[in-house]
């Protein structure tokens, strides 16, 4: 059961007082933190020199991370390297993959490690306190004592090794002759080594690193801290192990404790288990010591400040398409401990290019220099910098832009920079601050957070996180010259920037041409002796990801799982104007108003112009207020204001229902701007005389926008395509936002001029048709007072019968689903494949014994098979409630061996014998998903799905009971359900050209982006 003290606050307060000893921790000082409800207790343990920060606050998810000071060196990626082949077993826990087996195991609500570009960071959460004890213990001794001083097969597998790809009908590797070995392909595989291409395909994280290289030359910032693929095979064993004894020490580490939980237990633990006892990093050291190595050159790497320097322009060239052409221009913003100015800085660059109103990024579209701009804050770093970015930028317009952008600026200076939209700015962020969705369980991300300042001076370690009083600072500058005086300084007088232009260039020969050329000429210079050691050694680090795991890591059994947390009844109030779906969820003083807008009455060739109907909203002027003054409103009035489409698949497996949801979110205290100003927005937006060039930056940033989509999350493209071969609903969502979307986007700005009249008016008349009374319903969450107030304030939200009563809801007609087996060509040297289908076509059943399934197939069964000896990134099974089943693969080599290894799933599935311990954390697993704590927005959009598809609304607590009784056998037996979707879902593959050629699966091959 989960265990919490009565008041952890207090607890700490008697418990740890400045200037006491305890558990070996010297407690240095305590704060308050009122941003987090926290107070904050500052330690340092005397013998190791470990920092510690506990944030003692009520919150039942608990947290703990610990992080190293990692800056590289070289661009070889071993600080990545490391942040993986850590959690591949250690002295206490020999399993070849922990990571994995917490991951199917654990309650956790987090689990994950990041390599940042200074910094590695290994963070847990969990709301069961001996979970997250559990969860330490593996950490704590991965990256202390890990399995890579005794095993290099561990380095080979996530870093790099090379592999012999021999001629089909050669001889087997127990007996390869010479020539057999001579006419084979030498290749590079690794789990990083192939997870860099695929991050590295990123245009834009190409120029980011290119900026930074130009920024910060003589620093550590100059190098790929991920790796570079054409880098990382130059990094030896030695080198990754001597890399991980000189920074993976206590003294070189920074913990972090989160939540309601004991922290004298907590401190025992650490000082006890980890913290006083040698590791094998420290025996590495003592052994070189007493080599006779200098110990100053066994120090950990030096993080420098870089002296300012300015690039006037560099060139990057990359083989991508013409359409990823970008110029970045990056402004260091000085030191990463002056708060006030980096978050002054975010504002005000926030306020000069957020939006297309913005005054900077309008100049800028205006110029007619390419497709977007944008520009965001990088605060993580020693300097902190801001990258401001043009995309689908024209050939040689590096220097135009910073001229205009530099002109822009110096006539903001001596204006002024608009009071109303900096305002807003700061009345945004303060929205976001007080509902605290992260995204992630809150100490993962304040832990995070505090490395921001920490890892810079050991006396900052709350400095990111106390941002109260730098806010309330920032709106007394309102009244002065202190935004245009930070302005100045950074645009117009920094002497620390850089620009660079990243051009894309033909690569006829592929992408991966000059690699192939480096391993065939490596491959000729090798002795038979070489190759021969080359196979032998794939077949040696084959033999240890086969091997059966003999010990085990600590578990929590079935019996320690509580009730499932009680949700208050959805309620469908009909004495409001509007039908509204009313939820009773605590929100911290927020309110949160939607509206579902039936659109069966829009045909299905018009859905692709409801998206865009989505996206022009609020980017256009009403008839009340200017594109300007409407952008600033929505920010100083509301928390956001979204307009978007869901689609909801039905109870009948051909039945299918999209809306399109408007979403809003207030301070309670702004609930009349909750009520009017989406009601503005759709009612009044001047959607027949919308601007051509307004209308056509919005476009072209939505192509952008998908063009990257596709690029760097391919898997989730190739999920919705793949069920689309199938499911109706799949096919609209395809129309509304994914492929066939994407074609028509593209259509249409080919023939922009000719078709604006067209669309300006299809707009405007689809506008007049969805938004009105027939088919809508509200959803509110909120206090009681707040609802009375939203609903006296909004009446009948404006909304009359309108053309949609007449029109009727019959008018969208879904086409038959039909597998089109595509494979679409993107700029990339991985590739996402995905097969999937609804499994009620096949007449299957999905119970919650599915989910346990799910979570074995794709941590024992894929994760070996794909992850571990494909080398691809990511892979998966999904058993998405009773509507979808999916396998995918994510950054993978190839896609044959995938194909066949998903083929193989059910017979793995069905021959499936864990020992009892081992089938508990797989339930484990799957319940404590399902019972991890959700932020009141997500957890309101949650139930008014399950209300819109026709779900049952006990779904989730069956699921949550068909959990907890499954069996081994019930898995077995659902082993010809799984080869049956394996072999019947149809499959879609996104990926580079070079990757779909070497396929032998039939794919009709689209070049998706031309």
């Amino acid at each position: 059961m989960p265990t919490t003290s009565t008041d952890p606050r207090a607890a700490a307060a008697a418990l740890l007082m400045p200037g006491t000893i305890c558990h070996g921790f010297a407690v240095e000082r305590c704060e308050t933190v009122p941003e987090l409800d926290s107070d904050a207790y500052v330690l340092r343990h005397t013998a190791s020199g470990a920092r510690l920060l506990y944030l003692a606050c009520d919150d039942e998810n608990k947290a703990f991370a610990i992080g190293f000071k990692t800056p590289p060196a070289d661009s070889t990626g071993v600080f990545h390297i490391l942040e993986h082949s850590v959690l591949c077993g250690s002295a206490k826990f020999p399993v070849k993959e922990p990571f994995v087996d917490l991951i199917k195991s654990s309650m956790q609500t987090f689990l994950n490690a990041m390599t940042y570009p200074d910094k590695t960071i290994y963070p847990v959460a969990t709301t069961n306190e001996q979970d997250l004890y559990n969860l330490m213990d593996v950490y704590l001794d991965a990256v202390f004592n890990p399995a890579i001083y005794t095993k290099p097969t561990i380095f080979e597998q996530e870093g790099w090794h090379y592999k012999l790809d021999l001629p089909e009908g050669a001889e087997g590797e127990d007996g390869d002759s010479s020539a057999s070995l001579r006419e084979g392909t030498l290749r590079y595989n690794g789990v990083v080594f192939n997870e860099m291409k695929g991050a590295l395909s990123d245009p834009m994280s190409v120029l980011d690193d290119a900026v930074n290289a130009a920024l910060y030359p003589d620093t550590a910032y100059a190098h790929e801290s991920g790796g570079d693929p054409r880098a990382i095979p130059t990094l030896t064993y030695e080198q990754f192990l001597d890399t991980h004894a000189r920074h993976y020490n206590p003294s070189n580490s920074y913990i972090t404790l989160y939540g309601d939980l004991d922290v004298d237990r907590a401190l025992s633990f650490l000082n006890e288990r980890y913290l006083s006892q040698p590791s094998a990093a420290s025996r590495r050291m003592d052994a070189a010591v007493a080599a006779g190595e200098d110990p100053s050159t066994l120090a950990p790497n030096p993080l420098g400040v870089q002296a300012p320097v300015t690039c006037e322009y560099k060139r990057v060239e990359m083989a991508t398409t013409p359409e990823n052409a970008l110029v970045g221009l990056g402004l260091v913003l000085g030191s990463a401990l002056d708060r006030k100015r980096t978050i002054a800085a975010d504002i005000l660059f926030e306020a000069l290019l957020g939006s297309n109103e913005a005054p900077v990024k309008k100049a800028v579209l205006a110029a007619g220099l390419g497709g977007n701009v944008v520009s965001y804050t990088a605060a993580e770093s020693l300097q902190p910098y801001e990258l401001i970015m043009l995309q689908n930028a024209q050939p040689g317009v590096a220097r135009e832009l910073r001229r205009v952008f530099q002109d822009a600026c110096r006539d903001l200076c001596e204006h002024g920079v608009p009071r109303e939209r900096l305002e807003a700015i700061i009345s945004s962020n303060e929205y976001d601050l007080r509902q605290r969705d992260y995204g992630i369980a809150d100490g993962v991300a304040i832990a995070c957070d505090a490395l921001s300042t920490w890892l810079y001076d050991d006396d900052a370690a709350t400095l990111a996180l106390k941002y109260g009083p730098v806010y309330e600072e920032l709106r007394g500058e309102l009244d002065g010259s202190y935004f245009e005086g930070l302005l100045r300084e950074l645009v117009l007088q920094n002497d620390h920037m850089a620009l660079v232009e990243l051009v894309p260039v033909d690569a006829t020969e592929g992408s991966e041409g000059a690699e192939a050329a480096e391993l065939a000429a490596k491959r000729d210079a090798m002795t038979d002796a070489e190759l021969a050691n080359v196979v032998e050694r794939t077949a040696v680090l084959r033999a240890a990801q086969e091997a059966e795991d003999k010990a085990t890591l600590p578990r929590l059994r079935v019996s320690d799982i509580g009730e499932a947390r009680p949700e208050p009844p959805l309620v469908v109030d009909t004495t409001a104007p509007i039908p509204c779906l009313r939820h009773g969820i605590p929100t911290n003083r927020l309110a949160y108003a939607m509206q579902y807008f039936d659109l069966s009455c829009v045909a299905f060739e018009d859905l692709p112009y409801v998206t865009l109907l989505c996206r022009l909203l609020k980017q256009l002027p009403t008839s009340e207020h200017s594109a300007e003054e409407l952008d600033n409103l929505l920010a100083g009035k509301l928390g956001f204001l979204s307009f978007t489409t869901e689609v909801m698949t039905q109870p009948d497996v051909d039945g299918v229902r999209p809306y399109l949801l408007v979403s809003a979110g207030a301070l309670s205290e702004k609930i009349d701007a909750l009520a009017s100003l989406p009601h503005e927005v759709w009612s009044s937006t001047l959607l027949l005389d919308a601007d051509a060039d307004r209308v056509r930056d919005v476009l072209t940033q939505i192509r952008i926008g998908l063009e990257q989509g596709f690029i760097n999350n391919g898997h989730s493209a190739a999920l919705g395509r793949a069920m689309s071969y199938s499911s109706p609903s799949a096919v609209v969502r395809e129309q509304l936002s994914g492929v066939d979307f994407y074609l028509f986007l593209r259509d249409l700005l080919d023939h922009f001029d000719e078709r604006l009249d067209d669309l300006r008016a299809k707009l405007a008349e689809l506008a007049g048709r969805i938004f009105v009374a027939d088919g809508c319903l509200a959803s509110f969450t909120g206090s009681d007072e707040d609802f009375n107030a939203y609903w006296a304030a909004a009446g009948d939200l404006g909304l009359g019968a309108g053309d949609g009563a007449d029109a009727g809801r019959d008018a969208l007609v879904v086409p038959t689903p039909c597998d089109r087996h595509e494979a679409f060509i993107i700029p990339s040297d991985i590739c996402f494949a995905a097969s999937a289908c609804d499994p009620r076509r096949l007449g299957i059943d999905v119970t919650g014994a599915w989910a346990v399934a799910a979570n074995a197939l794709s941590y024992d069964y894929l994760w070996n098979e794909i992850r571990v000896k494909g080398g691809a990134y990511g892979c998966g099974f999904r058993a998405a409630g009773e509507r979808q089943t999916a396998f995918y693969t994510y950054r993978d080599p190839a896609i044959d061996p995938s194909i066949e290894r998903v083929a193989r799933a059910g017979e793995w599935l069905g021959s499936f014998e864990p020992d009892e311990a081992a089938f508990e954390g797989f339930i484990v697993s799957c319940v404590s998903g399902m019972d991890a704590p959700v932020k009141p927005y997500a957890l309101t959009k949650r139930r008014n799905t399950t209300y819109l598809a026709g779900l049952d609304p006990h779904a989730r607590e069956e699921r949550r009971a068909q959990m907890l009784a499954a069996t081994p056998g019930e898995l077995r037996s659902l082993g010809t359900d799984v080869t049956r979707i394996a072999a019947e879902s149809p499959t879609c593959v996104f990926g580079g050209r070079d990757v779909i050629a070497k396929s032998n699966a039939g794919f009709n091959v689209i070049d998706l982006l031309g």
